[in-house]
């Protein structure tokens, strides 16, 4: 609709087929991108959650940038899920989107503890570092070397009172300072590299939606 709309205005405008045809090729053209670049990877009946979304949307702007990243990634034997793994130039992340009512305060006991509202997030931060730990393990043996999978919890929602948060070995951070988070830090992998484990990741961290 797009296409012929454009053609047909131009066409009548400027009364040329051919720059009616121009236009409607272009706005095709221009679609096209607009959609590879804004639509989700994830099925839409497959997502678990809008903070998944709003985090991958996020994380595609990093491909320029040499980053390459797996969504909804399984821990085999078990059912937690690495909503996105994240390959570039500064290092190797597992990321867990969180989405928690905006409502009730985030804060922080002693930088070893995290609550929301009255509710202790120990668990979830057990669980982000458990599910990196278990990437690292699976990526390293697969290549033979150490690979180190740093664990992170993206929070959407609440306003969160630091930047950036160390807690039980988990970064905790606002959801919208995901690819900061991640781009700020100091570059240690090649493009080789990078290429190496994040085709050893999509071996060993199966699709929890396969196709």
């Amino acid at each position: 609709m797009i296409a012929v709309v454009a053609g047909v205005v131009f066409g009548v405008v400027f009364g040329s087929w051919r720059l009616g045809l121009t236009a409607a090729i272009l706005a095709c053209v221009a679609d096209a991108v607009y959609r590879a670049r804004t639509v989700s990877a994830i099925p839409a009946w497959r997502r678990a959650s809008a903070a998944e979304r709003q985090t991958e949307a996020q994380l595609k702007k990093l491909e320029r940038n040499g980053y390459k990243t797996l969504h909804a990634r399984a821990i085999p034997g078990s059912e937690a899920q690495i909503d996105h793994l994240v390959v570039g130039p500064t290092g190797v992340y597992a990321v867990d989107s969180e989405k928690w009512d905006k409502r009730l305060p985030v804060r922080v006991q002693s930088h070893r503890k995290l609550f929301h509202g009255p509710f202790n997030q120990k668990p979830r931060l057990d669980e982000a570092r458990w599910e990196a730990a278990q990437a690292s393990d699976l990526i390293s043996k697969a290549l033979g070397r150490e690979i180190t999978v740093v664990p992170s919890l993206a929070i959407y929602g609440p306003p969160i009172p630091w930047r950036i948060l160390n807690i039980r070995e988990v970064d905790v951070f606002s959801g919208g300072l995901v690819r900061k988070w991640i781009t700020k830090r100091e570059r240690s992998l090649t493009t080789a590299e990078i290429d190496a484990i994040y085709r050893a990741a999509e071996r060993v961290l199966p699709a929890r939606y396969p196709e």
